[in-house]
């Protein structure tokens, strides 16, 4: 099998490199790759790497994810998130290739507090999610061999991410505010990585499979209790944390106004995903807590 993966240096990008090695020829790309364009700014560049390389599989872990940004520069975020993807999506299926995509919760306007399905219908608050729909579904559009996972709050080892916001401004403040009315589900690199190798290994053998699915850790947090479980643990591995649980208020969403609108309900329902994939996903804390073993040194 000839895996052509997009996005190598990303955080799910790295960790792609590792769980696709073991199914085959691994071709990974970025946007500085002199071999064959991984520039998703180009979409031609990408079109022609792809009829290049001829791979079995393409792994799309590409995507423009200033969100706050995308709302002055929607021009951008839609080059990234939905034309180049629909050009991929053509080339996928003119190869005869599978293509996995990856999207996220933002496709929801976050009313509720039921996990949303698959079948759902998305209502994107902001620019972001309206880009990353489209690409969704220009993918289905295309009519090729398909997984499309939406996750949510995905976060690595590599790379910034709210973890390690959360234990610098606590060394440093003796007062925090934190989010608190918008829930969702933190979710590694690492699991979307390996959820993704174990997918295309099943769907070599069982092309009914293809799709879109729903895939993040189990259980579900805000962002105030996230940071809450953050700074207790880095405390307890002896990390000096200045402020003090009583120096972390939460807050609701409309007290730190930003330019894109966030949804409050991010609960992804992964039932279709575990029922089809035969999978367990761990909770969240798992995750962040080997996430934060690791940045820490402990």
């Amino acid at each position: 099998m000839k895996i052509l993966l997009f996005g190598k240096n990303g955080q799910v990008g790295w960790e792609l490199q590792r769980s696709l090695a073991p199914l085959g020829e691994l071709i990974a790309l970025d946007r500085n790759s002199s071999d064959y364009c991984g520039d998703f700014e180009n979409t031609d560049g990408i079109v022609a790497a792809v009829r290049a390389v001829a791979p079995d599989v393409i792994v799309n872990a590409v995507a423009y994810t200033a969100v706050d940004k995308a709302e002055s520069d929607r021009e951008g975020a839609e080059l990234v998130n939905a034309r180049t993807v629909v050009a991929l999506a053509k080339a996928a299926k003119q190869m005869n290739a599978w293509l996995v995509h990856y999207s996220t919760d933002y496709v929801f306007d976050g009313s509720g507090n039921q996990p949303w399905l698959e079948t759902d219908v998305p209502a994107p608050l902001n620019t972001y999610g309206v880009t990353k729909l489209a690409g969704e579904q220009a993918i289905i559009a295309a009519d090729c061999q398909h997984l499309i996972f939406r996750t949510s709050w995905v976060y690595a080892a590599r790379g910034a991410n709210f973890a390690k916001t959360m234990l610098r401004l606590g060394s440093e403040r003796d007062r925090l505010t934190v989010i608190n009315d918008q829930i969702g589900v933190p979710t590694g690199a690492e699991l979307l990585a390996d959820v993704t190798a174990h997918a295309i290994r099943r769907v070599q053998q069982q092309p009914e499979l293809a799709g879109l699915y729903h895939l993040v850790a189990s259980g579900e947090t805000s962002w105030y209790y996230y940071a809450r479980f953050v700074l207790d643990f880095a405390r307890q591995a002896g990390v000096d944390i200045k402020v003090a649980d009583a120096g972390i208020e939460a807050i609701p969403t409309s007290a730190f106004p930003l330019p894109a609108q966030r949804p409050l309900n991010s609960r992804l329902n992964t039932n279709k995903l575990c029922a089809s994939f035969n999978l367990t996903l761990p909770h969240w804390q798992q995750g962040v807590a080997r996430m934060l073993t690791e940045i820490l040194g402990k």
